[in-house]
């Protein structure tokens, strides 16, 4: 190597060098701070497209010092919540890059480990005052130099939900959106609203709730709330203790990585309004025509779309199925079943849909109830989207291993996609016999009676 080029090497390393020794890095601490237990201590890290990868820490009492801190830019508020081991998230440099790359924002991370990092969970639970009162004296302090509460949007996980509250609360409801991944449950549930997050702490509020059996929310806390597999258990976490530490907090984080697809839009949730999961469940609840033109709200960091309308229906509860993994998004159809049995018949259906060598299926899993003649309607929610259906197949049962085996007669299904104007897939006069697949071609429906 000529000595040029090794000058060259060694200033580019140490140019590397200065500029990381200027990057301020989260708080990382050991679970021993943990079992010590920690005084909470704040620290505002500012990251924006210019600096994505180097956060730079912000004053209280000078927000000029950072020449990168636009105050004419929307500001986005990141709040991690209870961290028993002390780590920092292993998603905070994700849920930076995926902001940074839908908007040209402020993004600041509320590093808030000192104080979050306590094995007394309720010693963590009085710290998101405290941590509420610092973060709105650094809004007003950003307000007073000119930036726009309109344009301040939080996003609080788990704690940081009611950390956000709390700020919108000192702010008179005033700052423009909170997010709400998965609200935290324990010390707050059954407390008054001037207690935790509650819709009146910004001028629009948006909720997930992924574990409200466990470590979540389980009431409704904003305008839109939204239960992803009826907010308790999420499809691939682990069902038994034996999994370890996954076991206690997969479905809570499971909200984080919902969110996280809703900014990539490698796919979108349609979620549908209902009065409870049951209803849901029971097909009762397939309509959006309040929504006009918009359809039935999507799930995650574009909602406010729908904001307008939201606001004048009042609080709202939305489910929405996913899959195991990412893509978690499913595709929703309608599967009406007509028969023509003298009996009623009470059971399951499971379908399948054939493309050009691709294959969807969907498990209705809510037992459901066929009469002579009746519409039972069915929500059927499969894992692939087939943009043309060929084939169609069909199994029924009832579960029951030592009753006789019975055939449903089925007069007429019709499939229609939720989230597309297509023309319903029909077929007519079909014989379904216990736990035996039917395949067939459907097509376009025609005009019924039933």
């Amino acid at each position: 190597m000529s000595l040029w080029r090794y000058l060259t090497l060694l200033l580019a390393i140490a140019v590397y060098i200065r500029k990381a020794e200027k990057c301020d890095h989260r708080v990382d601490l050991q679970l021993g701070h943990a079992i010590i237990g920690t005084t909470l201590k704040m620290k505002l890290l500012l990251f924006t497209r210019d600096t994505i990868h180097c956060g730079s820490f912000l004053s209280h009492s000078n927000l000029s010092a950072d020449p990168n801190f636009n105050l004419s830019r929307p500001t986005t508020f990141v709040i991690h919540g209870y961290r028993p081991t002390g780590s920092p998230p292993n998603w905070a440099d994700q849920i930076t890059e995926l902001l940074l790359a839908r908007k040209d924002l402020n993004v600041i991370y509320v590093d808030w480990n000192y104080g979050a990092a306590n094995l007394n969970y309720f010693k963590v639970v009085e710290n998101t005052r405290k941590a509420a009162h610092n973060l709105t004296a650094f809004v007003k302090k950003m307000q007073e130099h000119g930036a726009s509460l309109n344009d301040i949007h939080m996003i609080g996980i788990s704690l940081g939900a009611h950390i956000s509250g709390f700020v919108g609360a000192n702010l008179n409801g005033t700052i423009g959106r909170i997010t709400a991944l998965d609200p935290a449950g324990p010390k707050f549930t059954g407390t008054a609203p001037k207690d935790r997050l509650d819709p009146t702490d910004a001028l629009f509020v948006d909720a997930l709730h992924t574990d409200i059996d466990a470590l979540g929310y389980r009431e409704a806390v904003g305008h839109i709330d939204f239960y992803a597999n009826g907010g308790t258990d999420q499809p691939g976490c682990p069902k038994t203790i034996f999994s370890g530490s996954t076991y206690f907090k997969c479905d809570h984080q499971r909200s984080v990585y919902l969110f996280f697809e809703s900014l990539k839009h490698t796919c979108s949730s349609r979620t549908f309004p209902c009065a409870s999961y049951t209803d849901f469940l029971d097909g009762n609840c397939m309509s959006c025509d309040r929504f006009g033109d918009a359809g039935c709200p999507v799930f995650g960091y574009d909602i406010d779309k729908w904001k307008d309308v939201l606001l004048r229906m009042g609080q709202t509860k939305t489910f929405f199925f996913t899959n195991r993994k990412s893509p978690f998004c499913m595709t929703n159809y309608r599967l009406d079943v007509v028969i023509w049995n003298e009996e009623v018949h009470w059971g399951y259906i499971t379908v399948k849909l054939h493309g050009n060598g691709t294959d969807a299926v969907a498990k209705i899993g809510q037992a459901s109830e066929f009469k002579k003649y009746t519409e039972t309607a069915l929500f059927a929610n499969f894992d692939t989207d087939l943009l043309s259906v060929k084939k169609m197949s069909l199994m029924f049962s009832t579960g029951n291993v030592f009753k006789p085996k019975y055939k449903l007669r089925v007069l007429r299904v019709r499939l229609t996609h939720l989230e597309r104007n297509d023309r319903p897939l029909c077929r007519y006069d079909l014989i379904l016999a216990e736990d035996k697949e039917v395949t067939f071609s459907p097509l376009p429906c025609q005009e019924s009676n039933f």
